[in-house]
């Protein structure tokens, strides 16, 4: 892992910075975690690159890479499938050695891919959550409604970077305003359902 930030993370416009790191951050408390982050796929690298990091390793962490096959959210990146793994010392896709490059080694971690439109765009990661915390919620329900507000601003960074010419940014810039208005109701609304589900059942689907 090399502390070179990508190209794509100084471009990133304030508005989906500001959504990503708002993700982390309440992930993190609401689960009760040690760290959180938002990973961003570089595709033609083949890399993984820290894009928004919440708790342990946000000082330094943001733009450090490492290759997308590796560990557990190079394991959700390939599956597309989230996971919840505990004792992680024992399981087979945990990388010991890259958690040791980051200065903080997990006891256990969730994972969910971030995809917009059918393109897998990066993943989300809660380390050390705090077991049931957190009353009825289920875990992957809950995990999945932060990585889908990641997704969408993840879609825009890689859309800015991607494109060209000031009117087709501003018109992205455009899309991300709606985007973010409905993700943040959608937000609400699937919060609702899951506070109002019974004991272990998630949100309708």
């Amino acid at each position: 892992m090399n502390g070179t930030s990508a190209p794509v993370l100084a471009e990133t416009d304030p508005l989906s910075a500001e959504l990503l790191q708002s993700v982390v951050d309440v992930a993190r408390a609401i689960f009760g975690a040690q760290a959180s982050s938002v990973f961003l796929l570089d595709e033609q690298a083949d890399e993984l690159i820290f894009h928004s990091v919440s708790g342990r390793g946000e000082g330094f962490l943001v733009g450090r890479r490492f290759p997308a096959g590796r560990g557990i959210a190079g394991w959700v990146l390939a599956s597309g499938e989230p996971m919840v793994a505990t004792e992680l010392s024992r399981h087979a896709a945990f990388d010991r050695g890259l958690a040791e490059s980051t200065q903080y080694v997990p006891d256990s971690l969730m994972a969910a891919p971030l995809v917009h439109g059918g393109r897998m765009l990066g993943v989300l990661e809660v380390l050390d959550p705090v077991p049931q915390s957190r009353s009825s919620l289920d875990e992957l329900d809950l995990l999945a409604l932060f990585a889908r507000q990641a997704a969408a601003a993840l879609r825009v960074v890689v859309d800015r970077h991607s494109s060209g010419g000031a009117g087709r940014r501003q018109r992205l810039d455009d899309a991300f305003v709606t985007d973010r208005q409905a993700a943040a109701r959608q937000l609400l609304e699937d919060l609702q359902q899951l506070l109002e589900a019974p004991v272990g059942q998630g949100p309708a689907r």
